[in-house]
C-alpha cells in the first residue's frame, strides 16, 4: 500500500518546483521583441512614459534615458508597470527615428525577414503551431485520464486531494508556451493588414505587416502612427492589447 501523504508531499513539492521554473521563464513574445529598445508606452488613461525597455515574466520596465525629477521634487530613473497593470496599455509604440543605429538595422532585418516570409520560416512556424495544436490535445487527454483515474482508482483521493496543484501547473503550462493559435490570423502572418484599434469612443485604422500575436496582444511593423490628432505622423511598430486592438482587413 503506497504512503499516500508521502507521495502528496513529493508531488506538492515537484509542482511547485516546476511551477517556479517556468514562472521564471514566461515572457509575452510580442512585448520581448521590444525588450531593449527606445519604446513609448501609452496607457488608457492618456499617459505617455518613454524608455528602454526591459520585459520580465511579471511586468515591464522602461528604462529613462535620463533622471527625471518627479512634481514632489524626487529623482526617478525608469517606470514600472506589473502584468496585472497589462488592461492599462492602450499601446506598445516603436518610432523608427527614436532607435539607435545597430536597432535600426536589426529592426530592418527582421521587417526583411517578416513580410512575406521565405518557405522555410512558414515551415518551421507550422511545425510549432503543429506542436502547439499536439500539446493542447495531450493536455485534453491527461485531463480525461486524471478524471478516470479519480473515479476508478485506489489513488483517485489522492489525485482530488492535489486538484488545486495540479490545476496550477496546467495553467502554468498553457501559458507558458507562448502564443494562442488564432488560424484567422495565422493565415495573414506577415502580410500587410489593417488593424482596427480603439482608443476611448474613437476607432481608428492603422495599415501594416502582422509580424506576431499572442494570448493578449498583437505586433504589427511599419505603421504610420501618431499618439495625438493634433502630432505629426511618425513611423512606427506597435504592440497592441487584443482587448482594443483587431485585424480586420487583409491589406494586400
Amino acid at each position: 500500500m503506497p504512503d499516500t501523504f508521502a507521495i502528496t508531499i513529493v508531488s506538492i513539492i515537484i509542482f511547485a518546483v516546476i511551477a517556479a521554473f517556468i514562472r521564471g521563464r514566461i515572457r509575452d513574445k510580442c512585448l520581448s521583441d521590444f525588450s531593449k529598445d527606445m519604446v513609448t508606452l501609452e496607457e488608457t488613461s492618456g499617459k505617455i512614459i518613454w524608455g528602454n525597455l526591459n520585459v520580465q515574466n511579471t511586468g515591464l520596465e522602461l528604462i529613462y534615458p535620463n533622471k527625471h525629477k518627479d512634481k514632489s521634487g524626487h529623482d526617478e530613473t525608469s517606470y514600472i508597470l506589473y502584468k496585472h497593470e497589462y488592461p492599462n496599455i492602450q499601446a506598445l509604440i516603436r518610432y523608427h527615428d527614436e532607435l539607435n543605429e545597430q536597432n535600426k538595422r536589426e529592426r530592418e532585418k527582421e521587417l526583411k525577414k517578416t513580410y512575406h516570409p521565405s518557405f522555410l520560416r512558414r515551415l518551421k512556424r507550422r511545425i510549432q503551431n503543429f506542436f502547439k495544436t499536439v500539446r493542447d490535445s495531450l493536455m485534453d487527454a491527461v485531463n480525461l485520464l486524471i478524471g478516470k483515474a479519480k473515479k476508478t482508482t485506489p489513488a483517485g483521493a489522492m489525485l482530488t486531494s492535489q486538484d488545486k496543484y495540479v490545476s496550477q501547473i496546467k495553467q502554468e503550462l498553457m501559458g507558458s508556451i507562448g502564443t494562442s493559435f488564432e488560424p484567422l490570423l495565422e493565415r495573414h502572418i506577415g502580410k500587410m493588414v489593417v488593424l482596427k484599434l480603439t482608443k476611448g469612443n474613437k476607432i481608428f485604422e492603422y495599415p501594416g505587416v502582422l509580424k506576431d500575436y499572442t494570448a493578449d496582444f498583437i505586433e504589427i511593423m511599419d505603421v504610420d502612427y501618431k499618439i495625438r490628432e493634433d502630432e505629426t505622423t511618425r513611423k512606427a511598430d506597435l504592440v497592441i492589447p487584443r482587448k482594443y486592438g483587431i485585424i480586420r482587413h487583409l491589406g494586400e
